[in-house]
């Protein structure tokens, strides 16, 4: 499948007024691209290892639609309840017009330019696979589902099958090494583990393996639960033995009530130091007098912020540990 995209050069201060114009084009569905800065609670619901680099907002932006082309190379719109097929010239012919007609009452449209590009249909759920295989922790293999064991001289000691999904987290960044690394030391048959953020289970689910009692993972993003019920199959691990919430355990007090307090043997929050620092008041209440939080997530130079606040906490900081660029801080209650 193709599709012929139109691309408008613009800004971000109208982006909203040229999305509703195009619509009236027949146009749905914008791509943006803008130097806008996350807000907070957009990088709170990130939970990703590494945070896009940012540039300096310029005020710059641009804005693509999408129509599909047919084999005579023409696209179908439908606007005010009546379809029509057109040539792409056509339609940019109608963009310019209605761009020029808009910059009659709207000086900050900026360029304006409008560019036609033909692209290939792309399947974004599966295109990711070429770039995540197969990798070590130690003496564990972290293997996805649709790959075999390479090396045929190393045993592991222990298999961890995983399919990410749309869920982030496959454990190969150092970030994710560094937690699984510091929870094998702390975890015993009786750990009760929480996982802040915890994407496709890969610190709860790899703990429960190595013999944790029980988990409680809590994420953001509705994706991680059928990620997570993959991943426990996937692995024969008892589905009772995780419990998924989803939500902010950083301001939802349902969300603190249902995680519980000083429950846990171990918290293990991979995230971003953005997130960590508000995280831990509530993080360091879910966790049991004795027991130890692991966060990792966190860029050289920053491991500071993450420091001053568990001691802030009332935590009591035990360990740094580093992994290329990248910093675990531990701590103790």
């Amino acid at each position: 499948m193709k599709w012929i995209r139109f691309r408008i050069r613009t800004t971000s201060l109208a982006e909203d007024v040229l999305i509703s114009s195009m619509q009236d084009l027949g146009l749905f569905g914008a791509q943006i691209e803008d130097h806008v800065p996350l807000t907070a609670q957009e990088k709170e619901q990130m939970f990703v290892d590494i945070m896009p680099e940012e540039q300096e907002d310029d005020g710059s932006a641009v804005l693509s639609f999408f129509a599909e082309e047919k084999e005579d190379g023409s696209i179908t719109v439908e606007a005010d309840g009546v379809q029509q097929d057109l040539r792409p010239e056509e339609m940019k012919r109608r963009i310019e017009e209605k761009l020029e007609e808009i910059s009659q009452y709207c000086d900050f449209l900026g360029d304006t330019a409008v560019t036609i590009e033909e692209t290939e249909d792309i399947d974004w759920i599966n295109n990711w696979k070429q770039y995540f295989h197969q990798f070590r922790i130690d003496d564990i293999l972290v293997i996805p589902s649709w790959e075999e064991p390479q090396d045929p001289d190393f045993t592991p000691s222990l298999v961890f099958h995983i399919d990410p999904g749309t869920a982030f987290g496959t454990g190969m960044h150092e970030t994710t090494q560094l937690c699984i690394r510091k929870i094998r030391k702390v975890l015993t048959p009786e750990t009760e583990l929480l996982d802040v953020g915890t994407g496709s289970g890969i610190l709860s689910i790899l703990s429960l393996m190595l013999g944790a009692k029980h988990c409680v993972g809590t994420d953001l993003d509705p994706c991680a639960i059928p990620a997570v019920e993959d991943n426990l199959a996937a692995n024969h691990v008892d589905p009772s033995r995780f419990h998924m919430i989803l939500g902010n355990l950083i301001d939802d007090k349902k969300v603190q009530d249902e995680v519980g307090y000083e429950r846990y043997d171990i918290v293990a929050a991979n995230i971003l130091p953005d997130v960590l620092v508000p995280l831990m008041p509530a993080a360091a209440a879910a966790l049991k007098k004795g027991g130890t939080i692991i966060t990792s997530g966190i860029i050289e130079g920053r491991e500071g912020l993450v420091i001053k606040a568990m001691e802030e906490a009332g935590l009591t900081v035990t360990d740094v540990a580093a992994q290329g660029e990248w910093r675990c801080v531990t701590g103790t209650k």
